[in-house]
């Protein structure tokens, strides 16, 4: 006669593996929103800021500004790791160095555009992918993400405002974030800053 009441030893030292694994991972913070320009990245960094004014290793690894001064203000004080230059036909296209961020090992580290495709030589496709190794190796990761990139809501959002994006990231990157940080402005505020 089995014991219904008993826990199954495998399963507690399954679920104990899990949870050691889990606490060695990173968190993963999103800075979310519904499109470009409503201030995701300027969001992020001002939190880097305030992190490292309170002494907390915070490191770029890759930040995009599109040219706007306010954002690449936020920039200054703060350490960043050089882009990886790769070869590509005959140019050479900056890229996140994933193995310079996984050799430094910063507390926090930003980096920005989620759903980017990585050039070719990369070791992962897409720059979600590269956090997940970070987030696997125990660095906490901040990220940037509009909605029309998820997976799931691609379409949806493509049929609404006719625009089609091609770079996107599974729902359950999402769905494993640690916090998700929702960052949205008024479309008159969103109309006037893409003008400027």
């Amino acid at each position: 006669m089995q014991d219904h009441t008993r826990p199954d030893p495998d399963a507690l030292i399954a679920q104990m593996r899990n949870d050691e694994a889990r606490a060695r991972r990173g968190k993963l913070r999103i800075y979310f929103g519904a499109s470009a320009g409503v201030g995701k990245t300027w969001a992020m960094l001002s939190a880097a800021q305030r992190e490292r004014t309170e002494g907390r290793d915070v490191m770029i690894g890759v930040v995009e500004t599109h040219g706007r001064s306010e954002t690449a203000a936020l920039l200054v004080g703060l350490d960043t790791l050089p882009l990886k230059q790769l070869p590509y036909r005959d140019r050479t296209l900056p890229e996140f160095d994933l193995d310079a961020a996984l050799k430094r090992k910063p507390a926090v580290l930003l980096v920005d555009e989620l759903a980017h495709s990585n050039a070719p030589g990369s070791r992962h496709a897409k720059r979600w992918q590269d956090v997940q190794e970070l987030l696997a190796a125990g660095i906490e990761v901040w990220s940037a993400l509009n909605v029309q990139h998820l997976e799931s809501l691609n379409g949806t959002v493509g049929a609404i405002t006719g625009v089609r994006v091609h770079e996107t990231v599974p729902d359950t990157v999402l769905d494993e974030a640690d916090e998700v940080v929702l960052v949205d402005v008024t479309p008159d505020e969103l109309t006037a800053r893409l003008a400027a």
